[in-house]
């Protein structure tokens, strides 16, 4: 359904920019905006589902598209949310660590792994490459505690906590992704990006790793 994957996309990115406008316009209050974001994006798709000819997929189409809006649109939010309340530095840090997770989890686990993390869901992924990501991030997260452009007020535990809870996190987010793959039998997000798969394929592990710092900061920093 082309209309409806439009109007996903539209609203996702709507979602996504949701933290800028209540940070830049009064009008736009986080009380107003989220209660009209999510109405309008349950009720127009059935709007349109219901003036339509074809009804044959209707509701497969109109719960994968809210599905979206809200995996890809209200979770992606979070890092828009941490650059304008917390600072450039902590989307630094979420992206970082995260990327240096994936890269030492990928090459530990294409090396040393043998032991099957989640099979019937992502057969690649090991605990050999697990564990190895997790020391990944919490390595690339000791970067942000010395007094450099990149410094955070974080202890060096507190720095080892967070990359330690964004290794988890992200890793949980690959294999959500993947599950969703699997269960609608495609094998990457889609092909924006040649070679790489979809967007979603490439921010999979960031999607969940801007929520955990996010709310890190909230609680923890604050």
């Amino acid at each position: 359904m082309p209309s409806l994957t439009y109007f996903g996309l539209l609203w996702t990115l709507l979602f996504i920019l949701r933290p800028y406008f209540s940070h830049e316009f009064t009008i736009f209050t986080h009380e107003f905006t989220v209660p009209i974001l999510l109405t309008s994006a349950i009720v127009l798709p059935l709007l349109w589902l219901v003036l339509r000819p074809q009804k044959e997929g209707a509701f497969i189409g109109w719960v994968w598209t809210i599905a979206g809006i809200l995996y890809v649109g209200w979770l992606l939010s979070y890092l828009v949310a941490l650059r304008l309340d917390a600072g450039r530095n902590w989307v630094f840090f979420a992206l970082f660590t995260t990327f240096g997770s994936d890269t030492l989890a990928f090459f530990v686990g294409r090396v040393l792994g043998r032991h099957h993390l989640a099979p019937l869901i992502s057969p690649k992924k090991t605990w050999e490459g697990a564990i190895a990501g997790v020391f990944g991030a919490m390595i690339v997260s000791l970067l942000f505690v010395p007094s450099t452009p990149l410094n955070l007020p974080l202890s060096y535990g507190q720095a080892v906590l967070l990359g330690l809870l964004v290794s988890v996190f992200g890793q949980f987010g690959d294999l959500v992704e993947s599950l969703l793959k699997r269960n609608v039998g495609v094998k990457e997000s889609g092909k924006l990006i040649p070679g790489h798969g979809g967007f979603l394929d490439r921010m999979d592990s960031v999607v969940f790793a801007g929520i955990v710092v996010y709310l890190y900061y909230i609680f923890v920093i604050l």
